[in-house]
């Protein structure tokens, strides 16, 4: 008698330990689909994205304003601490005619590829008859055949010229075309100090340079 009970307790405990054992695999299961799965969306996220055609730069007035840190004097490091700052892609030629039909005349231009092109001013400046407040801006272009005409936006982050509005304008200037033998493959802008306090933003691409001035107040 004393045995068939034992024998019933054993097996009680039996299914009772198959039961939970059941239970946590299951649990061990569902974790550990879960974790696979966080997992893959981890590598996912961590992919890098391949080197774009358009490259993101960036000019500096002065130009040397990345050196500042490394400059030797106080005079040396103000005379290189930078005003203005501009963050642009570079897109190529590649064989086509850019102006006047990939970048069509008389339409809002981002002035670059990719992102709307950005600027920066460290230091109040004039544009046209436009006094603007150190900040950060987007930069627009109209271009034709013989002119361009920049404008300043507010609007910030904005990809391509969608998000372009003329009313919203804060300043604009208006800057003659002129055509060089050499070709210009990929877009580019420098800055420099054409006179005393005017600084012009230099923009060439293809066939064409157009120089922009901004007054560094």
């Amino acid at each position: 008698m004393f045995y068939r009970k034992l024998r019933q307790k054993e097996k009680t405990k039996s299914r009772l330990f198959l039961n939970w054992d059941k239970t946590e695999l299951n649990k061990m299961k569902k974790l550990l689909i879960l974790a696979f799965t966080a997992l893959s969306f981890v590598a996912t996220a961590q992919e890098f994205a391949p080197i774009d055609k358009s490259i993101m730069d960036l000019a500096y007035f002065p130009n040397g304003a990345h050196r500042a840190g490394f400059a030797k004097t106080p005079e040396e490091k103000g005379k290189l601490m930078p005003r203005i700052k501009v963050i642009y892609s570079r897109p190529l030629v590649n064989s086509r005619t850019v102006f006047g039909e990939l970048v069509k005349y008389d339409e809002a231009w981002r002035m670059g590829a990719n992102e709307s092109t950005e600027i920066t001013f460290y230091t109040p400046v004039m544009i046209g008859e436009s006094v603007l407040a150190p900040g950060r801006y987007t930069l627009y272009c109209t271009p034709t055949a013989n002119s361009w005409t920049l404008k300043v936006h507010p609007n910030l982050d904005g990809w391509g010229a969608y998000g372009y509005d003329e009313s919203l304008d804060l300043a604009r200037v208006t800057a003659p075309v002129t055509k060089v033998d050499k070709n210009i493959e990929a877009l580019s802008i420098t800055m420099y100090e054409a006179s005393p306090n005017v600084v012009h933003l230099k923009v060439g691409w293809e066939k064409t340079v157009v120089e922009f001035p901004i007054t560094v107040l």
